[in-house]
């Protein structure tokens, strides 16, 4: 895969919700671009352009992270933590899809940044449209301004609050 390309970076450790994941948003022609990274420490390699992902550039970040909490080495709120606080890859949406019901998993991810917070539905029918409308108004909905420009763009001076 060309990641000059890429549309969603899939930080996921379950084959079986990543399938699912990848069936949803293929089927509705959302993501051409996907590339899924399997534990949170490899998810930081890739976001950073580290380890085996060094050729890869922050010039072209992914338009949208999905981003599960429970992950091996490290996990998913540390992975949060980290993009959110790195000027070069704060911009990029994150939107946590978990199995979780803690409410200090929500609180915490929305503090550290999150975008949305989606608990994962059992059924998969019910799956299969999360992603849909998560996919749509991420890809297509939203406006990101993720560009090139607004990796260095600042709020000017005056218009802080």
């Amino acid at each position: 895969m060309n990641h000059l390309e890429m549309d969603i970076l899939l930080v996921e450790d379950s084959q079986d919700d990543s399938d699912m994941v990848l069936h949803a948003l293929r089927r509705e022609k959302l993501a051409n671009h996907i590339f899924i990274v399997r534990d949170g420490e490899e998810a930081l390699d890739f976001l950073f352009c580290r380890g085996a992902f060094s050729q890869r550039s922050f010039d072209h970040p992914p338009k949208l992270v999905l981003l599960d909490l429970k992950l091996p080495k490290i996990d998913g709120l540390e992975v949060l933590r980290q993009l959110k606080n790195e000027p070069r890859t704060k911009v990029i949406p994150v939107v946590i899809m978990t199995s979780s019901k803690e409410e200090r998993d929500l609180v915490t991810g929305y503090n550290l940044g999150a975008n949305s917070y989606i608990q994962k539905p059992v059924d998969f029918e019910q799956f299969r449209q999360t992603v849909k409308s998560v996919g749509l108004y991420w890809l297509v909905t939203n406006h990101s301004p993720i560009t090139e420009d607004s990796l260095h763009w600042e709020v000017p001076t005056n218009a802080r609050r």
